[in-house]
């Protein structure tokens, strides 16, 4: 049963993933995910079902469209891989349950936004919004309609500390730090995972990106280049997929230093 269970997990896992990579190559464009079907960007033929079975594909046509000859890119059978190996982490942690499930469905959402912000520097609204809903109904199913309140209360506050940041840093660099789609991403990761740990995924995700952004300065000390545009949202993603599956030792190690 959990090889049967696990299996299913990875082949669910490799269909969204493919339905994934076309919300991360439209949706920053505006464009809509239903029409047109699966085609070539570059000739704009229809990709027929064949060629769009999720890695096989992409192997068996040696990483290229079979009608212009293409050169598709490696983050197609990379996300693909990731959601099904997220997909099986998640029930192997979590088992076959609610939250196993809600996890599952928290890293697509985190993968296609994480995806997103380093390509384009964008979080649309239609990943975070319905990702902060369901993350209000998720917990709604495991705490009742205190749950989901508390979960609103957590997505709310998690924005608005956000929003307190980057007024703060506008006031005194007179530039903006941080785009309001990193206030709905937290927001968002705070009504799944609560406010505790949406804590230490803010914390996880500025120490990551300020680490890049001393090394971007060290590598280009001797370049008039000073200034890096910083995907911080996908930091944030790639922090609290890293939380919900490890976060919960590190918090408790955290809390033992205030125990007496």
């Amino acid at each position: 049963m959990t090889l049967l269970v696990a299996i299913f997990s990875v082949l669910f896992g490799l269909a969204f993933g493919s339905f994934l990579n076309v919300c991360i190559s439209r949706l920053p464009k505006g464009q809509s995910i239903i029409r047109p079907g699966s085609r070539c960007p570059s000739c704009s033929q229809p990709i027929r079902a064949r060629d769009n079975l999720p890695i096989l594909s992409w192997i068996l046509l040696g990483g290229r469209c079979r009608n212009c000859g293409w050169s598709i890119s490696l983050r197609y059978p990379l996300v693909e891989l990731a959601t099904a190996a997220l997909f099986l982490l998640a029930y192997l942690t979590f088992g076959l349950t609610v939250e196993g499930a809600g996890m599952a469905v928290l890293c697509f959402l985190l993968l296609g936004l994480a995806v997103m912000d380093a390509d384009s520097l964008l979080l649309p609204n239609a990943f975070t919004l319905p990702g902060i809903a369901l993350g209000i109904v998720y917990s709604g199913l495991r705490g009742g309609w205190r749950g989901a309140m508390l979960a609103a209360l957590y997505a709310l506050i998690a924005a608005l500390l956000i929003v307190i940041i980057r007024g703060v840093y506008w006031l005194i660099r007179r530039q903006e730090g941080m785009g309001l789609g990193d206030a709905k991403l937290l927001a968002m990761i705070a009504a799944w995972l609560g406010p505790v740990q949406a804590m230490l995924v803010l914390y996880l995700g500025v120490i990551a990106a300020a680490a890049l952004g001393v090394l971007w300065m060290v590598l280009n000390k001797r370049a008039r280049v000073r200034t890096l545009k910083t995907p911080f949202g996908a930091f944030l993603c790639a922090a609290a997929i890293y939380t919900l599956f490890l976060g919960r030792p590190i918090i408790q190690w955290y809390s033992h230093f205030f125990r007496h």
